[in-house]
């Protein structure tokens, strides 16, 4: 990608803030218009049967940017030189910018993510601090995301070898309060990673979104305490679905903070007692996972998909998701044209995406 000019760079911004617009969107729309202000101007032409999704003014993609300068943050465009590889290589498309606060050097460093209960026990805590300086003095940067419990242990123990704190709020919202002082040690030091807009204030919808960041950022997502319901198996399913080891470290099945990590590993998770379980499932990679994948481009001899085929292809869609090859059989009609119609029944609030090349109506 060469590097775009400021008025396609506030384009760029503007799409990725439209509603129903998510990282499979926004790179469909992309590759099938070629740039973010050409997808702008079609978007009412394809949504014509549903709510036309409003991007917000230029005004606003503006004063976001200059929000993010004022507090020394720096605004990346997937596909930038910049742009986090691990999040490039990913088999689904990457989220379409990142906010940073920090020493960007970070991301070009292989990383893996410690993660964990917020309301952990002392021996949790201690073990996650120690993985997280052994992690260090290996090389690798620790990802995490700036929780209480597992997650401030292990920044607290990669904070002098390298640590990426991924958030659900902007680069410069500060949760748990507590963790101000923290905060600010990972901007001076380290690295502060988010997706929403530099001062946006977190909500419960961020947080999934933060935990495929933070999977999609390291090689290996290690969890070390997390009951059967928690926001750290999230962040383990989703390690597994981008093609990410994961490990677990074992706990006592009279301690409810062992239960998510025991079921883990008997999910087939790998066992974590310490740095060289860490060590010797990264040996196993063997590279994989450095080559940035094949997404298909759009080609105008494909066709735009007409009334008929979106009204066919939402037909196929059920609140149960469905992989979108099955849709594409059952449409019976080009791979390219039938995702085009999802893209534009997706932009409508009909059809969402998820992860691993799903989809499904809302």
């Amino acid at each position: 990608m060469t590097a775009p000019s400021d008025a396609e760079r506030i384009a760029w911004l503007r799409l990725a803030r439209t509603p129903n617009v998510g990282p499979v969107a926004f790179d469909h729309l992309l590759r099938r218009f070629g740039s973010a202000k050409a997808a702008l101007d079609a978007l009412p032409r394809l949504t014509q049967r549903g709510a036309v999704p409003r991007p917000p003014p230029e005004t606003a993609a503006v004063a976001e940017i200059e929000a993010g300068e004022r507090l020394g943050a720096r605004l990346l465009l997937a596909g930038e030189a910049d742009f986090p590889t691990s999040l490039r290589t990913l088999d689904t498309p990457p989220p379409p910018l990142i906010w940073t606060l920090g020493d960007l050097a970070l991301l070009s460093r292989p990383a893996v993510a410690v993660v964990g209960a917020r309301v952990a026990s002392a021996a949790g805590q201690r073990f996650a601090r120690g993985l997280a300086a052994d992690l260090g003095r290996e090389g690798l940067v620790v990802a995490s995301g700036l929780a209480r419990g597992v997650d401030g242990a292990a920044h607290e123990g990669a904070l002098a070898t390298g640590t990426v704190a991924v958030l659900g709020g902007g680069v410069a919202d500060i949760y748990p309060p507590e963790h101000e002082d923290l905060h600010g040690r990972i901007a001076a030091g380290g690295l502060i990673v988010s997706e929403s807009p530099p001062r946006h204030r977190a909500q419960a919808k961020d947080f999934p979104r933060r935990n495929r960041l933070i999977s999609g950022l390291a090689l290996a997502v290690v969890v070390v305490e997390a009951e059967l319901k928690s926001g750290s198996l999230i962040t383990a399913r989703l390690a597994a679905e981008q093609g990410r080891e994961v490990l677990a470290v074992p706990g006592s099945p009279l301690d409810p903070r062992a239960r998510g990590t025991n079921d883990l590993l008997r999910q087939g998770a790998a066992v974590c007692e310490g740095i060289e379980d860490v060590l010797r499932v990264l040996e196993g990679l063997n590279g994989r996972g450095v080559r940035e994948p094949e997404r298909g481009g759009w080609s105008p001899a494909a066709g735009e998909p007409d009334e008929a085929l979106r009204e066919r292809v939402a037909g196929l869609l059920s609140p149960t998701a469905a992989f979108v090859d099955d849709i594409v059989r059952g449409a019976g009609a080009p791979a390219p044209m039938v995702f085009a119609a999802l893209v534009e029944l997706a932009l409508a609030g009909r059809a969402a995406f998820g992860p691993s090349g799903t989809v499904h109506r809302p």
